[in-house]
């Protein structure tokens, strides 16, 4: 037997006497009743690989590759005829659920497929076979700046963003008054996005990101925002918001210290493949043991 193998058996016999269970972990529901608020169901992402940007438009539009059936796999070593260089299956046949109030760490390594899936639980990114079912409204500190219009002020751009998630004149008052506060912009909230500095953009991105009333917050622990007495700022209102029992919190982290610490339930990722789904002890431990 190769050591391949062996090793994928062990790693199936730990899930088992851990007690992860991937197409049922999650909170138990009240009779059956209760919806959940994000649900993947057999979600597979391919990511298709080009020169140049030129190509890649040209790809999009040329049916001819999805005619011929191109081939996937999981590295690129080859280029291609054209322009096309090949795909990468960012995640593989991703089913799981999770209800209102958990907080689920989402661990794996580099290039385990965790931001991807949680860039398709906020729209910036979509399945290419599968489906993702989200169930209220959700803030990610993932791409903070995403979204904002450069030749707008920091002001201008709150009123945008919050006339695209819906809200009402009051709401967005209400709203503004909270991102300006927690930004600490001063005189450059009414100056355009374009004079402002990549740090100064940033704050404002995780103002706006955490002052809006949210249903899901979707966290990286990557995240870097600011000088240090910000950056302390930043994670205590994270805190308070991942210990809101109303807000679910998706957390993409390595650190598993800190997941113990918020997140009852971890999900483990491996070359985009869920391969642990359970409570954040086993989860941790298969993380540490297997990966």
């Amino acid at each position: 037997m190769s050591s391949n193998i062996a090793q994928a058996l062990e790693a199936q016999e730990a899930q088992r006497m851990l007690g992860g269970f991937p197409d049922t972990a999650g909170r138990p529901s009240e009779g059956g009743l209760e919806e959940p608020v994000i649900e993947f169901v057999h979600v597979t992402k391919v990511f298709h690989l080009y020169k140049s940007d030129q190509r890649r438009f040209l790809g999009a539009l040329n049916q001819e590759r999805k005619r011929k059936g191109a081939h996937t796999h999981q590295l690129v070593g080859t280029k291609k005829k054209g322009g096309y260089m090949g795909s990468i299956k960012a995640n593989s046949d991703l089913s799981f659920q999770i209800y209102r109030g958990e907080a689920v760490a989402f661990f794996g390594s580099n290039g385990a497929g965790k931001s991807t899936a949680l860039k398709m639980v906020t729209g910036v990114a979509y399945p290419t076979s599968g489906e993702v079912i989200v169930r209220g409204r959700v803030s990610a500190l993932l791409e903070l700046t995403t979204g904002f219009d450069k030749h707008l002020t920091g002001r201008e751009n709150i009123n945008m963003r919050g006339q695209i998630l819906g809200l009402t004149r009051q709401e967005i008052q209400a709203l503004e008054e909270r991102v300006i506060d927690f930004a600490e912009l001063d005189l450059y909230i009414d100056q355009p996005l374009r004079t402002y500095s990549s740090g100064m953009r940033a704050r404002l991105g995780f103002a706006f990101a955490v002052s809006i009333d949210l249903d899901i917050l979707v966290v990286d622990e990557t995240l870097s925002v600011g000088d240090k007495r910000f950056r302390k700022k930043c994670i205590q209102r994270i805190r308070e918001i991942m210990l809101d029992e109303d807000v679910t919190v998706l957390f993409v982290t390595h650190a598993t210290e800190t997941a113990k610490e918020f997140c009852t339930r971890g999900i483990v990722l491996d070359k985009g493949t869920k391969v642990f789904d359970g409570p954040i002890n086993k989860a941790i431990h298969y993380y540490n043991r297997y990966l």
